[in-house]
């Protein structure tokens, strides 16, 4: 551990270096962090802590790149002073939804960035997640814990009921087959009224609690607070359990069948349990958003869980790259905030957000992190 820290400063070192060798780059890093924070303040009027801690990660990023203990410290100190100096409860709120999109994005980089799968349906996981949370908390008295592992355990089992019947399809066929489960799981939470209530969707939904202790929204002890760590603390163990799938023999088997299936078969790779195992660790990271989602938001409705939420999730993992595990938080950080971002522009921001797209598709087409 002292032989990794000791690198990792001597990498700190160069990059700090190698600014203060290019006074120019140095230089134009700075004007154009100032410009964004500028922006950030006067058009964007953003709160001024989000604006700092965005600016900080954004200079800390080049300083401590390619040191992974000091990356990790400074990424969990930034992370963990937000929201005491974003005191503002709307933009709290939107780093918590952006939260669970990173957890779908993770999921989802599972399916499509390790097995190069396409899944135009994953949002059912999500909702399936969700009506499982909501349903054993309302109908069972059960509490979030509890509902939590089932939750994601019925989003993986779902994943792999799923992705059985089409291993051996792939291109448009599997695109169809993937859009139309998830317009079917929607239309059972619309439809079954008995269950789901509907379109009417299930209220009352309480928020998660520690003994009497509550976790959900308090004005006075600092809002969404509690959410947030509660995020973080589920968005940091998704982090943890896609690296080691990743690094694993089962990652590799998974890269080895997105980049050929063909070669992959012939060398010994099993095709049909390594998507499976896929589909399902997807589907599970779907699943248990699903559940901090109903527990977060108290109401869920068939109305969260369209095709459109499913283009966005895809979207996240194909902006930040494909495969890339900081990528997809990258890209749910990015699409996730951009709607509120120039929500003063009313209807003209989505098209902005689809110029975006374009742009990283022609500049960018791998994404903006490299897997």
């Amino acid at each position: 551990m002292k032989m990794i820290v000791a690198s990792d400063l001597e990498r700190f070192e160069r990059n700090v270096g190698a600014l203060l060798q290019y006074p120019a780059r140095a230089a134009a890093i700075f004007l154009a962090v100032a410009a964004a924070v500028a922006l950030s303040l006067t058009v964007l009027n953003l709160p001024v802590g989000l604006v700092a801690v965005a600016a900080a990660v954004a200079v800390g990023s080049l300083l401590f790149a390619r040191t992974k203990v000091l990356l990790i410290a400074f990424f969990v100190v930034a992370l963990a002073i937000v929201p005491f100096v974003v005191r503002d409860q709307y933009w709290l709120r939107v780093t918590v939804t952006i939260g669970i999109y990173a957890i779908l994005a993770l999921g989802l980089n599972v399916i499509v960035g390790f097995a190069g799968v396409l899944d135009l349906g994953f949002i059912a996981f999500y909702g399936i997640g969700a009506y499982a949370a909501a349903l054993l908390m309302l109908k069972c008295g059960w509490s979030f814990w509890a509902a939590l592992p089932v939750a994601t355990a019925a989003g993986a089992l779902l994943g792999v009921l799923r992705g059985l019947p089409t291993l051996r399809l792939s291109g448009d066929y599997l695109a169809i087959v993937t859009l139309g489960f998830g317009e079917i799981v929607r239309l059972t939470f619309t439809n079954w009224v008995g269950l789901t209530n509907g379109p009417m969707g299930l209220r009352g939904i309480e928020a998660p609690t520690i003994g009497s202790y509550s976790l959900g929204f308090d004005a006075a002890r600092g809002g969404y607070t509690r959410y947030y760590f509660l995020v973080l603390v589920l968005l940091a163990l998704a982090v943890y359990v896609v690296y080691r799938v990743r690094r694993s023999r089962t990652g590799r088997a998974l890269l080895a069948i997105r980049d050929n299936e063909t070669a992959a078969a012939a060398m010994g790779v099993n095709l049909s349990r390594y998507k499976a195992l896929a589909y399902a660790l997807g589907a599970a990271f779907g699943g248990a958003a699903g559940a901090f989602f109903a527990s977060f938001n108290l109401f869920v409705s068939p109305n969260s869980f369209v095709f459109f939420e499913s283009a966005i999730v895809l979207c996240m993992v194909v902006v930040g790259g494909m495969g890339s595990i900081p990528g997809a938080i990258l890209g749910a950080a990015i699409l996730a905030s951009f709607p509120e971002l120039l929500r003063f522009l009313a209807e003209f921001r989505y098209l902005i957000f689809g110029a975006l797209m374009v742009a990283v598709a022609v500049f960018r087409p791998r994404g903006l992190m490299k897997a």
